[in-house]
Parts: C-alpha cells; structure tokens; sequence
C-alpha cells in the first residue's frame, strides 16, 4: 500500500491530491509511445490509501487515464483533478417550502434550542400532519439552518427592556475585536466574584470581589485588589491606587454598575480629564479582555489555593500580587506575541503624571449645591448641620464638595474656579454654648466706618412723591381723627 494521505483540507482538495498522487509520475515522466496502458496496468494493480476513509483501494484503468488526461493539459494540475462541488451545496432540496416556513417559526419562537430539539419538533409536527410530507434527514435540516444563519443562542438570564434590546443589537450588529495604539490610551475595569468564601473577622463568611484596572494595549494589571463589597468607597480606593503605581489614562471602560455611575467616580473622572466609556447594557464582550483576564484567574491563581483552607483576604490579596507581579507580567501572552510588562515598557505612552494623594480624594467627590441658613451661619447635607465661616456669610448658595463615604471634608469651592475656599466642618453646639462669638470682618467700604448710621428724616424718594401729591390741588383721601390735625 503506497501514498497516506494527509487529512488536512476540504474532501475536494483531499481527493485533488490523491488523483495527483498516482497520475503524477506519469506526467513528470511520460512514457513512449505504446507503453502507455502497460504504465496504467501497473498502476491499477496498486492499493492506495482512500483520502477519507483511510482504506485501501484500487483504481481502474479508465479511471486512471481519464485523470491523466484531465490534469496533463492543465497550468494546475491539482486544480484540475478536484471535484467540482454541486451546484445545490449547502442547500437543502429535500425540505418543502411548507417544512421550511415551520423551521424559520420554531426559531423564531426558540432561538435556544439545539438542532436536535429542532429536529425532533419538526418529525412530532410532521407526524401530525401528514400533509406536509416527508420529513428530511436530520443533516438536512441542519444543514438548511446553518445556511440561513439559524444558529443557537444561548437563553436570556433576563427578560428586561436592556436584555432584549442587547440581544437584538448583538445579533443585527457585527463583534470585531479592538486594541488601542498607545499604553495608557484605554484601561479597563471591572469587579470579578471571587469563586470560594472567605472566614471575616466578624465570624461570616463573605464572597470576595477582586477589582482588577486593565492596560488595554498592553494587558498589563494597572493594579488588583480583593475586597467585601461594590461599593463606590472601594472602587475609588482600588482606581486611585492604579492611578498613583502607573499614570492618569486617557479613558476608561467599564460597565454600568452602580459603583461606576457614581457621581463622585464620574464627576472625578471628568476632573483629572478621563473619558469614562461605558458599555452597553448586557453586552460583557465589550469588555472581554477583562473576561480573559478572570479566567487565569480562576484556573490558575485561585486552583493553587485549593488546598489553603483558611483562605484570608490578606492572604488572598498578597497571593494575588505576588502571581501577578511575578507570573501573569512575564509570561508570554499569545494575542500580543510578548510579555505584558515588555509592552508596556516599549510604549507608546500617553499616560500623564498621577496628582497626590489628597488631589485625588478632591477630585473624587460630588458637588452639590445648598443653601446657607442666615439665622446661624449653616448648611444641612445629609442630615448634619455644617457650619460656614463668617467671611462666607455673603453666599446665599453654597458649592460644596464631598465624598458621601467621608464628612470630615467637605469643601467649600468657587463655582466659577472651582478652587477650595475653605473646610466646613460640622456644628459643635456644646462648644457653642460657651457663649463666645467672633466679631464680624467689615468688608469693601465699611472697613473705614464702622459706626452706626443714624436716620436723617422722610428719605429722597418719599419726598418726592409727597410732593408730587400735593401739587395735583386734590383733596385729602382721608379724614382725620383725634391727633391726626396739623
């Protein structure tokens, strides 16, 4: 048995190469004139390998000569020996346009359903309607919902207005992946739960969350950390940290959970001039360099913490820095062909230098605006009244600044500048029962004369419009009594 051949390629080319296989001698060596047909006996005697079966077969000598012929006047010769492919491929003939209308309805109705269900649904219907004829084989119903794009979905979790309309875009809209050209250009962000619970210090078990700030060109973990909630607190303790370790970003995706649509988080994104790029609702794939990055994290962070079973979040968070660091940075990431860390040091970088600490707990507030009590020199925000220094007691309305997780600052801010004015800070009436008060600062002209003015008689305006009254000649509009007589 001679010429195996290699599986690789659709039946035709499979079939070219096996015809080429046994007329090619003959056309790189043709042979004299009458020895022909003794070459093609010879030939024919021979077992061959069958390019789909692998068996061993024989050629007739017809068979033989008329593939001789097809491909010895030909540029390409392998082109010439393939089978034509019929014209009715992929195509499927044996369903009636009845069977075909039934189909388009069942998946319609349900898109999740296999090609199996489908299948056994159609057989029950024809089964109970005759009529409509017979029922094709089972690769021809496949076959004619693969051809019109009749593919499984998989079934919705949710059957809310956002869920049916992502689902909609998703299967009229086209997914192409993307990568920006700069490091620092997009950063990703997104909570992961975690898969084992951890023992708190408060005798529970909680389920982890780990907060992990992706580098989109380069993949690399701006900074990861595991915490007991989703709420914005976290998520600006998380994303100001990834600011300080690496640099400000030029935008950043997430998704739209509550913590990332938080005003403090986009007011102070908007204030260090990162543009915040939601993703759509129910759309995860927008997302999918984070999706990838949680599954290493669970095949292979959290599978070599099986056998810890006091698992704690200090430990859970040590491990996990030192895998990142040590590991995921340096290891060779099979869609950027290099190391995550390499590519972020090559560049190109539009990342800008990270203000401080207490410049970033600034910016990641909301602003409000309240109106100042003139009774006592306050404001109320969040239930607790705050007192307003006196040289701002000229403000009716208040701009004030503040992260709703922390009261001990609140700014007060110039809305046209947006600078810090001054800290409010909030009432202490038992200090205030001291009795002791401030005297007031005067301000603009009143620094020169602080002294009381004393009235000087009817004013300007009263004057004259006495004046003008009386000029008209008419009588007095009332009557006078008692001590009312000049």
């Amino acid at each position: 048995m001679s010429n195996k051949q290699n599986d690789v390629g659709t039946r035709q080319d499979r079939w070219a190469r096996f015809r080429f296989s046994i007329v090619g001698p003959l056309l790189s060596a043709p042979p004299d004139c009458g020895q022909l047909q003794v070459e093609l006996a010879v030939l024919a005697k021979k077992q061959w390998c069958d390019p789909i079966t692998g068996l061993p077969v024989t050629v007739a000598v017809s068979t033989i000569e008329r593939w001789l012929y097809q491909a010895r006047n030909e540029g390409d010769p392998v082109a010439a020996l393939r089978t034509k492919r019929r014209a009715d491929a992929g195509c499927s003939t044996a369903m009636t346009p009845e069977l075909k209308q039934l189909v388009q309805a069942q998946y319609r109705d349900h898109p999740s359903w296999s090609y199996q269900l489908h299948f056994d649904n159609l057989g029950a219907l024809v089964k109970e309607s005759p009529d409509l004829g017979i029922l094709p084989s089972y690769n021809s119903v496949r076959r004619y919902m693969k051809s019109n794009g009749y593919y499984k979905h998989r079934g919705r979790k949710r059957h809310t207005e956002g869920a049916i309309a992502a689902a909609e875009r998703l299967e009229s809209r086209e997914v192409r992946s993307y990568e920006v050209d700069h490091v620092h250009g997009l950063w990703h962000l997104d909570f992961h739960h975690g898969s084992r619970k951890i023992l708190g210090r408060d005798g529970q078990w909680h389920k982890p969350l780990l907060l992990a700030i992706l580098d989109d060109r380069s993949r690399l973990i701006c900074h990861a950390q595991w915490y007991l909630d989703e709420t914005v607190e976290t998520l600006v303790h998380g994303f100001m940290q990834a600011l300080q370790k690496r640099a400000l970003p030029r935008a950043l995706m997430s998704d739209n959970g509550s913590a990332m649509t938080a005003a403090e988080f986009t007011e102070g994104l908007e204030r260090l001039g990162i543009l915040h790029q939601p993703t759509l609702p129910y759309s995860p794939y927008q997302n999918a360099k984070q999706e990838v990055f949680w599954v290493q994290i669970e095949g292979r962070l959290m599978a070599m913490l099986e056998g810890e079973e006091e698992l704690s979040l200090s430990l859970l968070n040590k491990a996990t820095i030192a895998w990142i660091e040590q590991e995921y940075h340096h290891k060779l990431h099979s869609e950027i062909a290099t190391t995550p860390l390499k590519r972020y040091l090559d560049g190109p970088d539009v990342g800008r230098p990270s203000p401080n600490s207490a410049a970033l707990r600034h910016a990641f507030c909301t602003q409000v605006h309240r109106k100042q009590r003139r009774s006592d020199g306050s404001c109320s925000l969040h239930g607790k009244r705050f007192e307003v220094p006196s040289q701002f007691r000229h403000l009716d309305i208040l701009n004030l600044r503040y992260a709703r997780w922390d009261l001990r600052t609140v700014t007060l801010v110039d809305p046209y500048t947006n600078t810090a004015l001054s800290l409010l800070y909030p009432q202490d009436k038992s200090a205030n029962a001291d009795g002791m008060r401030r005297a007031f600062i005067q301000q603009g002209d009143n620094e020169t004369n602080s002294s009381p003015i004393t009235a000087t008689g009817i004013a300007p305006l009263l004057k004259r419009l006495m004046a003008e009254f009386a000029a008209t000649g008419l009588p007095s509009p009332y009557i006078p009594k008692g001590d009312d007589h000049e």
